[in-house]
């Protein structure tokens, strides 16, 4: 089992261009949802070479869906930016936010891209290194990176066999993709719509293509400068948390001290690791050595929204009176005890390039050594930091942009992976901004209210915002009340 893969488990009308124009390539089907919904859509494609300032690159295909636009005067197409990085936007369209997609097509095309690397335009092969760190065996946080680095030096040689140049999976290349993009559908200009790191690839493409930009739509924005998360802004994260379960008396009485639970089931764990003994797909035998950092990797995805949150609390309650099965069903649902470590280019490459400053790197490092979860939240970096120096972009990049292009920015009070200050800093210099806070959402925001489509179709059409303040519902503790807490099936 690798906890880094359990913890990634669990966008003015009156002057826009025409909308996008057919293409001899594209391919007219019914799109259909997971949901049972379907809907007249173009598939296309169009290419790319993999590293520009490879004269010799090879050139790579990128595929989207695009839903044709509703109105009769379509606006700039509006290009859907998946997060992860890795995430494909077409199988994204497929799912809960599938309505929003159909909604969207009011104001334009819309367009679900697999941005390269990802989804159905990923051609680069999964890397299996043989040096990879235990699971089984007892590492500490340094020896564990190390073996970390290792695996993705022998990943970066197997890529290289493979045809593959790891320098071309960078933000900035991405960026001109979508300006290629919008050549590619004879548009003036294009809308972005991007959510977690998809926002970090729309702020990119802000300080390089803003005069094309029409409009840009961000939730849970990660600033250019954000790839690593301050430990401390997940520790003010647990207070907010807190003060959610301190609004239930129940769960109060239950949790009226998360941070201490946590690091006391830390602090355990540190002492003495656990060994769990769980089966792998194949239904063999597999040992894996809980220790303090297995579970900080595994806390740090599911607190992305309330609903994980609420599920680890109650983890962590059965961990605290030594009982450790509940976080076992959890591995055993959510991963694949046993088997081999897994690398893709396309998230390991992103990550590394847009890296992190010395200044803020000496920051995490300070923060780490006191944060509940360390600076794990977002393994691999900051522990990959300088392992392929030439792909890292630099301060330059990392500088956040400066535009006039209108923005609406969505963010959760309750978002476990990135915080409202640090996105309102991500933003500072965007002069068109409306910034709405979703109280109670937490980085999966779009579909928790209705409230948020309408917001997003009113700065579409260009109107003010109602208001800078979105309530949805409390998040129900139930689950973390229940004699025995049981993970989900997935």
């Amino acid at each position: 089992m690798k906890s880094t893969c359990l913890a990634l488990a669990i966008a003015c009308l009156l002057c826009a261009p025409p909308a996008a124009r057919a293409d001899a390539a594209d391919e007219p089907f019914v799109f259909k949802s997971t949901a049972g919904q379907a809907t007249d859509a173009i598939r296309g494609s169009f290419q790319v070479p993999e590293n520009r300032a490879d004269p010799g690159s090879r050139m790579l295909t990128l595929r989207y869906v695009r839903f044709p636009s509703t109105s009769s005067k379509p606006g700039a197409p509006i290009i859907y930016l998946s997060g992860g990085p890795g995430g494909s936007g077409i199988e994204t369209a497929k799912r809960e936010r599938f309505p929003l997609f159909m909604a969207m097509r009011q104001f334009g095309d819309v367009i679900a891209l697999d941005q390269r690397g990802t989804g159905a335009s990923d051609d680069t092969p999964v890397c299996e290194p043989k040096a990879a760190p235990s699971d089984s065996q007892l590492m500490t946080d340094e020896a564990y990176a190390a073996a970390y680095r290792a695996a993705a030096l022998e990943c970066a040689a197997f890529w290289k066999a493979k045809g593959v140049d790891l320098r071309g999976y960078t933000t900035v290349e991405s960026a001109r993709d979508l300006d290629a993009l919008r050549q590619h559908l004879g548009a003036d200009k294009i809308s972005l719509w991007g959510i977690s790191y998809g926002t970090h690839l729309a702020l990119a493409a802000i300080k390089s293509m803003d005069d094309r930009l029409d409009r840009v739509v961000l939730a849970s924005a990660e600033g250019l400068d954000q790839t690593v998360k301050l430990p401390a802004g997940t520790d003010a994260y647990f207070d907010r948390l807190q003060a959610a379960v301190d609004n239930d008396p129940r769960a109060k009485a239950e949790y009226p001290d998360i941070k201490a639970l946590i690091a006391r089931v830390h602090q355990k764990l540190q002492d003495k690791p656990v060994m769990l003994h769980l089966k792998g797909p194949d239904g063999a035998d597999a040992d894996v050595l809980l220790q303090r950092r297995t579970l900080q990797m595994i806390e740090a995805g599911p607190i992305a929204d309330p609903q994980g949150a609420i599920l680890m609390l109650g983890i962590y309650r059965a961990a605290d009176a030594g009982d450790y099965q509940p976080l076992a069903g959890l591995m055993q649902r959510f991963s694949a005890p046993g088997e081999p470590l897994t690398m893709r280019a396309m998230p390991l490459a992103m990550d590394v390039a847009s890296g992190i400053g010395d200044d803020l790197l000496a920051v995490v490092e300070t923060q780490a050594k006191t944060a509940l979860l360390g600076d794990f939240l977002n393994f691999p970096m900051p522990q990959l930091r300088g392992v392929f120096p030439a792909l890292d972009l630099g301060d330059a990049f990392r500088k956040a942009p400066v535009s006039r292009v209108p923005t609406l920015l969505l963010m959760g009070t309750l978002d476990g992976r990135i915080y409202p200050d640090s996105q309102l800093e991500a933003v500072a210099g965007l002069d068109r901004l409306q910034a709405i806070t979703v109280v109670n959402a937490g980085h999966n925001l779009f579909m928790t209210s209705p409230e948020i489509t309408a917001a997003i179709e009113r700065f579409m059409r260009g109107e003010p915002m109602k208001s800078a303040q979105i309530v949805i519902p409390s998040p129900d503790f139930t689950p973390a009340l229940a004699p025995t807490i049981t993970a989900p099936k997935p």
